[in-house]
C-alpha cells in the first residue's frame, strides 16, 4: 500500500517495534494529526476472549469525561410524558410511529444514536434489520433502552460511547480528536480502559488485554503496552 507525504512523515515519528507508554503514545498521536480537518483519535484494543460464546461477551458503555468532539444527532422514539423529556433533554428528532414509519419507507437516516423506552420495543424492534447492522438498535447493556429518556439523550448528547467485541475480537472506540490535546485524550482513554477492564468476563482465560492501538484518523497506529491493564 502506498501512503501520502504526511504519513509517511508521521511514520517516521514512530517506532513499530516500540510499546509506547499511554502519556507519550498521546503525545505522538496528537502529532501525527497533521491535516487541515480535525481528525478523531480512535482506540483499537484487541482482548484474549472468544466472542463466539456468549459468556465471554465484552460489551458496555461509558461517557467519555470530555466527549467525543462530535455533535451527536439523537433520535428518541417514545410516547406520553417521555415526548417532553426528550426535547427538554436536546433531542434532535421525537416521535413514535411516525419516525419507524419514515425510516422504513424513506430509508432516513438523519441520525447517531437512537434511545428508546421499553414499552415501546414492540414498535422499534421491526428497524431490527436496518439499524442492527449499522449498530444503531438501541439496547439496555447499552443504556439506549431505558424508562428515564431525557438522561439517556443527554447521556448521549455529552459524549457516550458504546464498546463491544467485533467479529475478531478487537473493540475499536473513538476517545476524542486532535485539538483536545493529550490531556484530556489521556482523561478519556483511561475511562474506557477502565470500563473494558472492569468488563472483563468470569470466563476470560490467560492475558486479557492482548494489544492496544491508538491512531489518529489518517495517522499510522502507536502500540501501548498492554502489561499495564493486566
Amino acid at each position: 500500500m502506498k501512503h501520502g507525504k504526511k504519513y509517511r512523515e508521521s511514520a517516521k515519528l514512530i517506532d513499530r517495534q516500540k510499546l509506547y507508554d499511554t502519556a507519550e503514545a498521546l503525545n505522538l498521536c496528537v502529532k501525527t494529526g497533521t491535516t487541515k480537518f480535525d481528525e478523531t483519535v480512535e482506540l483499537h484494543v484487541k482482548l484474549g476472549v472468544d466472542g463466539r460464546h456468549a459468556d465471554q461477551q465484552v460489551r458496555g458503555a461509558i461517557v467519555l469525561p470530555n466527549g467525543t468532539g462530535k455533535n451527536v444527532r439523537v433520535l428518541a422514539i417514545c410516547k406520553g410524558d417521555n415526548i417532553e423529556a426528550a426535547e427538554k433533554a436536546g433531542a434532535d428528532f421525537v416521535g413514535a410511529e411516525e419516525m419507524v414509519q419514515k425510516i422504513q419507507s424513506e430509508g432516513w437516516m438523519d441520525f447517531d444514536v437512537v434511545v428508546t423506552s421499553p414499552d415501546m420495543m414492540g414498535l422499534v424492534g421491526r428497524l431490527g434489520k436496518i439499524l442492527g447492522p449499522r449498530g444503531l438498535m438501541p439496547n439496555p447493556k447499552a443504556g439506549t433502552v431505558t424508562p428515564d429518556i431525557g438522561k439517556a439523550v443527554q447521556e448521549a448528547k455529552a459524549g457516550k460511547i458504546e464498546y463491544r467485541l467485533d467479529k475478531t475480537n478487537i473493540i475499536h472506540c473513538p476517545i476524542g480528536k486532535i485539538s483536545f490535546g493529550a490531556e484530556k485524550l489521556a482523561e478519556n482513554f483511561n475511562t474506557l480502559m477502565d470500563a473494558i477492564v472492569k468488563a472483563k468476563p468470569a470466563a476470560a482465560k490467560g492475558q486479557y488485554v492482548r494489544s492496544c492501538v491508538l491512531s489518529a484518523t489518517m495517522g499510522p497506529g502507536i502500540k501501548i503496552n498492554p502489561a499495564k491493564f493486566v
